[in-house]
């Protein structure tokens, strides 16, 4: 197993992309901590995984600085921080208002910087690890279906990724970005519901399909592992090579 005796933390652990993410770790051999905002977590724990649940809205420091100190007191070091959790308000830009942005930027900017922020000294205490940040294609580049906002925000975290990883690499402290196209979950089949729009966005990937969570998953696996010792503030797509035409 890739990942046996590493320690991690999962936001938006309760569903979708987390839930993948978490459940996935903990088949490779992690401790996962599964961090959500919502009140519970009905993930099915693999039998003889270490699995916790903390809640935590990623906008709030004093729940981070909570969740780490619980990760302290059971775990006593995180190997992987997944800043996973986020949101997209779908109003293009002359229609998104304020209140929508600041959410928009609360949860997918502020929540990630304030993960890493906390995270480092821990991090630094057990000698190295890696943070994953889950962006997306709109984080690299302008896309025609998605508003500006989104864009904006994920633009963001890469390049919040690249400077992390270039400032605390010396420390043995990775830090990279997911960047997946859309991914097949509940809320996008309700999106997509009308065949002619999920035809079109398929259309967009040269390999004809949408990312499953298993897809998104298995790259953060990868990050987590030793074998991505050497990969240091990357933008990994996932997205079937949309963004390579």
């Amino acid at each position: 197993m890739r990942l046996t005796g590493k320690v991690a933390l999962v936001t938006g652990a309760a569903q979708g992309i987390g839930a993948a993410i978490a459940r996935r770790f903990l088949d490779e051999g992690a401790s996962v901590f599964l961090a959500d905002v919502q009140a519970d977590c009905a993930m099915d724990v693999p039998e003889g995984a270490r699995a916790w649940f903390v809640r935590l809205d990623v906008t709030r420091e004093s729940e981070w600085v909570a969740a780490f100190a619980e990760v302290r007191a059971r775990a006593g070091r995180l190997d992987v921080l997944v800043n996973n959790a986020g949101v997209n308000i779908r109003e293009p830009i002359e229609r998104m208002t304020a209140a929508n942005l600041d959410t928009m930027l609360a949860v997918n900017l502020k929540g990630p910087f304030l993960g890493i922020k906390h995270v480092l000294p821990l991090m630094r205490e057990s000698g190295g690890g890696s943070i994953i940040n889950m962006s997306s294609i709109c984080g690299l580049v302008g896309h025609r279906f998605t508003p500006e906002a989104y864009t904006m925000v994920k633009g963001g975290l890469t390049l919040l990724t690249r400077s992390v990883g270039v400032r605390y690499a010396k420390e043995n402290i990775r830090c990279n970005s997911v960047h997946p196209s859309t991914v097949e979950t509940a809320l996008v089949r309700e999106v997509l519901k009308d065949p002619e729009r999920r035809a079109e966005r398929m259309g967009e990937v040269p390999l004809g399909r949408l990312a499953t969570v298993d897809d998104v998953a298995a790259a953060c696996v990868y990050l987590a592992s030793d074998e991505a010792a050497f990969l240091n503030g990357i933008s990994l797509p996932v997205d079937g090579g949309l963004t390579a035409g």
